[in-house]
């Protein structure tokens, strides 16, 4: 059962009571402190990035000593950040000292909530659907803009403050506040009905609630942080009930600056799903053992991950994207212009270690992934088998005999009567063994099968999965799953069958280069793949060159490494972490700490 947190005082939105969860999840909020500035033994669930001291300040009182020195402020943000909660600490913390204070509030010059919905229309699919189109909408337009910007200063209080989403647009001349707050945490609180979309006084269903954020609120507002970033005074980090930790915009943008010529982790987070296993939860001790299961780690999903700075023990979590915002062609080097902003290589777990089999699925083409959702690039993926047990396969390619007539009839008299699918008869099913990797690109039918740990090294989507099977079950909710038989059809690629399966669709590593304790194999993907695999096999150490090229690495083997890049930086890597080289680092030598052989995935844009 889920972990429900109950907070006793007002509930973010007016019309809930109290007694309303504020999150839901059994996992805990990220420590706003931390004790010993020292990496605990194995995976670390929480990596950070060092400032220096005195670059991170905890509590609303801090905060309102800085407000007081600058007198008028902008406090913009992120949607799901608790507003009036926020508003009301940052308030009484002025008032304590004898302040006059005026506050106005953006949520006041929303548009009409049906005005809203109405513009929503042209870009949230079909209603109960999963996909909606990215939007082209601006986050001005869901306000009254003209009221917003003739909202003036009281030039009779002491301290004037424009608060809340989009609070930037009312172009007064003021210091600039921006409070975030990390995706994983939004959709705690987005699962228990605590937080609402753009413009709308209360939740919705959380499918719904997720697609809207994904598709409209999220785009438009990333689009305004990104207008915003190199003006904004204050980073607020608002991930906490009651407290906040925040810095100063020139340190947190000196540290995205050394971050970009160095070596970084993104802080991962993990969900449980419905053929979830236990890999993670026993090898990953930090992790909260009351989930039931963990499917997902979320290593390295751009969109999704967030930053962590940490000061005297105090940690400030910034999102991704301000990062190739400030330092893109630091990060992306020659693929920066053909990429920009997006990060386009993903890393993250699929844990089906005593769990079940992932859906039957596919992913869209290019063109439709295009023309249907809006986005940029498609999810093109490979499964890479960091960990498995003797039972442990992969679903991937058609038989030789393929009827695709045949097989949607089977798949659609499943959908509707409940009927189960032997799925063998349509599909091949692999043998998987550590360090294999099975190509999937776009429109291959596949699934990783029960008792594996998979890598899955991929393109940065990674919401767009056709499911056409799923074995009859339902969801931790106990509600079925979602199925996508339409949009899979017109998608799937019925030539990737029978012995072209293993030809194409299962690397076969060579070896690049050999030195004495050092082996470098190619583990080639798919013509259609935009990323490359290569695997260093090390006893002591390795010297990699970035070419201006940003590599993603893991190490896949061996218990930890040390990773030194050319500027001096230096950080430890334990089994199984991912870590990042910006391009812009130029070089870097990794350790092996142990005694073992080591074993490094390193993942790079062709």
């Amino acid at each position: 059962m889920d972990q429900i947190q109950n907070i006793t005082y007002q509930h973010p939105y007016p019309n809930m009571s109290i007694e309303e969860p504020m999150r839901k999840t059994e996992q805990e909020i990220m420590p706003a402190f931390i004790k010993e500035i020292s990496k605990p033994q194995g995976y670390d669930i929480y990596p950070y990035f060092a400032l220096g001291e005195k670059q991170i300040f905890n509590g609303y009182a801090a905060l309102a000593d800085y407000i007081t020195q600058q007198k008028t402020v902008i406090v913009d943000g992120y949607v799901g950040v608790y507003w009036n909660l926020f508003i009301r600490s940052l308030k009484k913390a002025l008032e304590s000292r004898k302040l006059r204070v005026h506050i106005i509030d953006t949520a006041s010059f929303f548009k009409d909530e049906e005005l809203i919905d109405e513009m929503m229309l042209d870009f949230l699919g079909e209603k109960d659907g999963v996909w909606g189109k990215k939007t082209t909408l601006s986050l001005g337009d869901f306000f009254d803009l003209e009221a917003l910007k003739a909202s003036a200063v009281n030039e009779d209080c002491d301290v004037n403050i424009m608060i809340g989403c989009g609070a930037s647009l009312s172009e007064w001349d003021a210091s600039l506040i921006y409070v975030d707050l990390p995706k994983n945490e939004l959709q705690h609180r987005m699962s228990a009905g605590a937080i609402c979309n753009l413009g709308k006084s209360g939740p919705q269903e959380p499918t719904e609630m997720y697609k809207r954020f994904y598709f409209v609120d999220w785009v438009v507002l990333n689009a305004h942080k990104e207008q915003v970033a190199k003006n904004i005074d204050v980073f607020v980090d608002a991930q906490w009930d009651e407290d906040i930790n925040w810095g100063y915009g020139d340190a947190v943008r000196a540290g995205l600056k050394q971050m970009s010529t160095s070596v970084f982790r993104a802080r991962p987070w993990f969900a449980p799903g419905a053929w979830g296993g236990q890999w993670m939860k026993k090898h990953m001790p930090q992790l909260d053992q009351n989930e039931v299961n963990y499917a997902w780690s979320f290593e390295l999903i751009v969109p999704e991950n967030g930053l962590v700075f940490e000061s005297d023990g105090l940690l400030l979590e910034v999102s991704f994207d301000l990062l190739m915002f400030e330092q893109g062609e630091n990060v992306l080097g020659k693929h920066y212009q053909c990429f920009g902003y997006e990060f386009p290589i993903r890393f993250d777990f699929l844990d089906t270690f005593d769990g079940g089999n992932l859906s039957i699925q596919c992913h869209p083409s290019l063109e439709y992934i295009k023309e249907q959702f809006g986005e940029n690039i498609t999810q093109d993926e490979t499964y890479y088998i960091l960990d498995c047990n003797d039972e442990a396969s992969v679903y991937l390619g058609f038989q030789e005999d393929i009827d695709p007539a045949a097989f949607r009839t089977v798949l659609e008299d499943s959908n509707r009567n409940g009927v189960e699918v032997d799925i063998e008869q349509y599909v091949q099913c692999h043998q998987a063994e550590k360090h294999d990797l099975f190509l999937i690109p776009n429109g291959t039918i596949h699934s990783a099968g029960a008792h594996n740990l998979v890598l899955e090294i991929s393109a940065t989507p990674y919401i767009f999965t056709f499911k056409m099977y799923d074995w009859l079950r339902l969801d931790l909710n106990g509600k079925p799953r979602p199925i996508n038989i339409e949009h899979a059809f017109k998608n799937l690629d019925f030539s990737r069958k029978g012995s072209k399966v293993k030809q194409e669709l299962i690397s076969k590593p060579t070896v690049l280069f050999e030195k004495e304790g050092f082996t470098c194999y190619h583990l080639p993907t798919h013509a259609e793949h935009f990323y490359d695999v290569h695997r260093l096999d090390f006893d002591l150490h390795v010297d990699v060159e970035t070419d201006n090229v940003c590599h993603v690495l893991m190490l896949v083997e061996g218990e930890s490494v040390t990773v030194s890049t050319a500027d001096g930086s230096t950080m430890h890597f334990q089994y199984a972490e991912t870590f990042v080289i910006p391009a812009a680092a130029g070089s870097y030598k990794i350790v092996n700490n142990a005694n073992q052989q080591a074993k490094v995935i390193k993942a790079f844009l062709k």
